[in-house]
């Protein structure tokens, strides 16, 4: 303590009286490289937590990463099963440790991360005190708080520890995919849950960031994975740096096919995170697989927050709470890469999948921040791109399905609401009046329209759905461009129908 005092008058040029008033005789906490003190400034009475670092760390540290890293150059010479560069992982490893070294660095991390992430009223970021912040000590908001991992504290105070892990993992998400800035160090003691039910991120020393490529790829490969689609997830590996360019990812698929074919024998929300880094792990150890430094921490990051969420409830699926998030950002983000992702996603062997698309407004509607805007515009956007002419022809084949369905359909609904015993009045004893249809193309008809009903429904049901929302893409619409699809379909629509009419007057 004594050596603590003397570096927090030497480090900020103050007497420790003239700062705070009082300071915690003794640690109230363990940093991993120093200590904390719990402290009231004595110009605000604030309470503050102070971060010291402890004495001789940085000779220790150095000498740790020194031995560590001569292992790693033996294990990448004589260890062959090891495709990953092992170097490379400690020396990522090692800079982000040494960045933790730096507590000014660390205070711009936290000022960073709470402009991106606390804009969420269920996350709470502590301030900096920079006039009494140097690389060795760190003065920020004291925040009362349970650790995560303290389930009956959090439910005395009226909280669901569930429901805070589920705002870590939103917010993760959001770290990981969206600015790619994320918090590599998620444990326990830097997740606390306030009493106004606030989930409060502590210690931003260990921060990474993850490539914008490998983002869209990430989201990609969930909903390639979650939708079967091995020949695209093994594409993805190139995009998320696990594999060169030269590598031929066809031998892959199999092994893909074979593994998550038997995880997902079940449904997606059986799925959990360390079934998923298994079996891709047993399936990478097999191939020239590159595991990148930034994965490492995203992986570290994410198991340690299924640890918590499963100590909270062992039945816990990550993915099934976090699937929501990425089907919003396939239906909503622009991006070229998930836009195709989409087009890929939805059109299999020249037919629209109604039923993909209606998994993913379901699920996509069930995130906070999806809106049936967001849905839409990028959609028709890139319906109308220059270089989208073979999307438009598949497009105007599905709406002349569709529309042959709903008149279809509501023919039958017709035909079926007439009493059994008016039947024949109308229609003079003809047959002419039911479809000459088989029982199994009626209710091909049926369910396409209704599945795109209640498609319909679920953008129209969107919290925020207005109106108002469909005139720019009323504007789109008046494009030559979509013009020119408009009139492929009316046409379309009207042979369609008409061949139609004449079939069911040759079979009366």
């Amino acid at each position: 303590d004594e050596e603590a005092f003397s570096c927090i008058e030497r480090e900020l040029g103050l007497s420790i009286d003239s700062i705070y008033s009082p300071i915690s005789p003794s640690p109230i906490a363990a940093a991993s490289l120093g200590q904390v003190y719990k402290a009231q400034l004595r110009y605000s009475g604030q309470s503050v937590a102070v971060k010291v670092q402890r004495p001789a760390i940085e000779e220790a540290i150095g000498l740790d990463f020194y031995l560590i890293r001569g292992l790693g150059f033996l294990i990448n010479k004589y260890v062959d099963f090891v495709t990953t560069d092992v170097v490379a992982l400690v020396d990522e490893f090692a800079r982000r440790v040494y960045q933790e070294l730096n507590y000014v660095q660390e205070g711009q991390n936290a000022r960073r991360f709470k402009k991106l992430y606390a804009d969420k009223q269920d996350v709470l970021v502590p301030d900096i005190f920079w006039n009494y912040t140097s690389a060795k000590v760190l003065t920020m908001d004291w925040v009362e708080g349970c650790k995560l991992n303290e389930q009956e504290a959090i439910e005395k105070q009226g909280l669901n520890l569930l429901d805070l892990v589920n705002t870590g993992i939103q917010c993760s998400l959001r770290q990981l995919l969206e600015y790619g800035y994320f918090h590599a160090d998620p444990h326990p003691g830097n997740l606390l849950a306030t009493p106004e039910g606030k989930l409060a991120f502590l210690d931003f020393g260990m921060m990474s960031e993850t490539p914008e490529e490998a983002r869209f790829a990430i989201i990609g490969h969930v909903v390639h994975m979650v939708n079967r689609d091995y020949e695209a997830m093994a594409l993805d590996y190139y995009a998320l740096d696990f594999l060169s360019p030269e590598v031929d990812v066809s031998p892959i698929v199999p092994a893909l096919k074979n593994f998550f074919d038997d995880a997902l024998n079940s449904t997606v929300s059986e799925l959990n995170f360390k079934t998923i880094v298994d079996g891709l792990g047993a399936v990478l150890y097999q191939y020239p697989f590159n595991v990148p430094a930034y994965y490492a921490l995203i992986l570290r990051s994410l198991t340690v927050l299924e640890g918590l969420a499963l100590y909270a409830d062992p039945n816990f699926k990550v993915l099934a709470a976090s699937y929501p998030y990425f089907a919003k950002r396939l239906l909503t983000d622009p991006n070229p890469y998930l836009r195709d992702a989409l087009v890929e996603l939805l059109f299999k062997d020249g037919r629209f999948r109604w039923n993909r698309l209606e998994n993913l407004l379901v699920q996509g509607s069930k995130d906070r921040d999806f809106t049936s805007k967001d849905a839409l515009q990028p959609v028709l956007k890139l319906l109308l791109d220059p270089d989208s002419e073979e999307l438009r022809v598949l497009v105007a084949k599905e709406a002349i399905c569709v529309t042959e369905a709903i008149v279809i359909g509501g023919f039958i609904d017709a035909f079926k609401s007439i009493p059994d015993f008016m039947r024949p009045l109308m229609f003079n004893g003809s047959s002419f009046g039911s479809l000459k249809m088989s029982v199994d193309e009626q209710e091909k008809m049926l369910e396409l329209r209704d599945r795109v009903f209640r498609i319909s429904s679920l953008l129209r049901s969107s919290e925020s759905f207005d109106p108002s929302l469909l005139q720019p893409i009323l504007q789109v619409l008046q494009e030559p461009e979509a013009q020119n699809l408009g009139g492929r379909v009316v046409g379309g629509i009207t042979q369609r129908l008409a061949a139609r009419l004449l079939q069911q007057f040759l079979r009366a």
